[in-house]
């Protein structure tokens, strides 16, 4: 077997810039710092309040519908955002070595001076392949992983970041529930947050 070329690795760690009015993306593209920065620096009005309890319940009760017919979840899908594919270990919430590349990268962009002042809500996805509560309960880890990393190792300030996972609840639309594309990651600029004095 040859080894992967770095252009395929950079296409296995890739996120998608999607266009404010796409609501649940169908694939990742290259990554980039550049990309990153333009696709979450989008943001062309107020971004709402959000409470993360909210967020994960309107997920769960919200049956088949698609993230943008949910009424928080909705006024999320406007906001710039990205899907992000992180791999973790199996059943773990151990982020695999070869995606630190791609939060390294994530965090350079949220350093820079187009990002710094935004907040961020990090959104664990799952597929359903395992039981709705373990996966609910893995896709929240796993976010809360992202965000642990992002603060500690790359050193983005903690209170810019959020973290919520919603399971199997919001598969990408027109796929099936437990296809590897519903183990994905989001980011969603929540818009600008106040510096303690």
């Amino acid at each position: 077997m040859q080894p992967m070329n770095s252009r395929a690795a950079l296409l296995l760690l890739s996120i998608m810039a999607l266009p404010m009015a796409v609501s649940e993306p169908a694939f990742a593209q290259e990554v980039s710092q550049e990309r990153i920065v333009k696709g979450l620096g989008k943001l062309t009005a107020a971004a709402p309040a959000i409470d993360i309890e909210i967020l994960r319940q309107e997920a769960i009760n919200g049956g088949d519908k698609p993230m943008s017919a949910l009424p928080n979840w909705g006024r999320l899908a406007k906001l710039p955002q990205m899907v992000v594919e992180i791999n973790f270990e199996n059943d773990s919430v151990a982020i695999q070595p070869t995606s630190y590349r791609t939060l390294g990268m994530i965090a350079d962009a949220l350093h820079h001076p187009n990002l710094w002042d935004y907040n961020f809500l990090v959104v664990g996805h799952a597929s359903a392949t395992g039981s709705d509560a373990h996966n609910l309960d893995l896709s929240g880890r796993r976010a809360d992983a992202i965000k642990e990393v992002l603060a500690t190792t790359f050193a983005v300030n903690p209170s810019r970041l959020y973290a919520v996972g919603v399971g199997e609840h919001l598969p990408i639309e027109g796929s099936k529930e437990d296809a590897s594309v519903n183990r994905r990651v989001q980011l969603i600029n929540l818009g600008v947050f106040k510096r303690r004095s």
